[in-house]
């Protein structure tokens, strides 16, 4: 890490517990900064302690709390020191996962809730995305397209390729922070969504509107591309009520 200009001790408050939360902060910024990777080396405790001008129980604490957010992971041995584990937007979104995993497996949330937030989550993701697509983002979605077509929902290959469309959509957004918020839809709502409907869900379905969502972001239509991923959440919606069994509520038209 680079050397501060100021004197470490104008830096940080005297209390232990004060100075390990602005060393965990610091080592934030500086990973956010330097755009630093998993797997990438940040130092040793003996030269971070040095840089901030602290002792290494002090910067041990305010590791732990890098720690426990996912953030970085400690290596002992010749070769040990501070590594990267995820990048601070990847660790806000494993928090996020595991909260809502546990709602969802304690049943204080709903898989249909789930898909309501998700229309406020990726209808506006779709229209920034085909803000800001290339013609590589429009490849990369029809790809994906491609490599789920013959494969029946629920398969591997089929949901894996329906991940990587959504991903797609979420980067090419270009906005971190969204992309952060929305990775529980794909590692928590996704696997549970396709295990519950998969035996009822027509993927000839799920492929032409991800067709219409990859035709409005390759001709750089934000309106048409909101328009399309909500006709695709709409109809998932859909599905997952005539599975459920329940009745739409009252002014809420079913899709055909």
């Amino acid at each position: 890490m680079a050397h501060a200009a100021e004197h470490p001790g104008d830096r940080f408050p005297r209390t232990r517990s004060d100075a390990s939360e602005h060393i965990a902060l610091e080592i934030r910024r500086y990973l956010e900064r330097h755009e630093l990777q998993p797997g990438d080396r940040i130092g040793t405790e003996q030269e971070l302690a040095a840089e901030f001008g602290v002792s290494r129980p002090t910067l041990r604490e305010g590791l732990r709390l890098l720690a426990s957010s996912h953030l970085i992971r400690v290596g002992r041995g010749r070769a040990g020191g501070i590594f990267v584990a995820r990048t601070p937007n990847e660790g806000m979104s494993r928090n996020v996962s595991e909260s809502i995993a546990m709602m969802l497996a304690t049943e204080s949330v709903s898989l249909g809730e789930l898909l309501d937030a998700r229309l406020f989550l990726e209808v506006p993701l779709a229209g920034l995305a085909a803000r800001h697509a290339d013609e590589e983002t429009a490849a990369r979605l029809q790809a994906a397209i491609e490599d789920a077509q013959g494969n029946a929902p629920g398969t591997e290959p089929f949901t894996s390729a329906d991940a990587r469309f959504h991903r797609i959509v979420a980067e090419a957004a270009g906005n971190p922070l969204l992309h952060a918020f929305t990775g529980w839809i794909l590692e928590i709502l996704q696997p549970n969504l396709v295990a519950h409907i998969s035996g009822t869900i027509d993927g000839e379905d799920i492929l032409r509107q991800h067709r219409e969502i990859q035709r409005a972001v390759r001709r750089r239509q934000p309106a048409a591309a909101e328009r399309a991923m909500r006709a695709h959440i709409e109809h998932l919606q859909a599905v997952l009520r005539e599975v459920d069994g329940v009745t739409p509520a009252p002014g809420r038209r079913p899709l055909p």
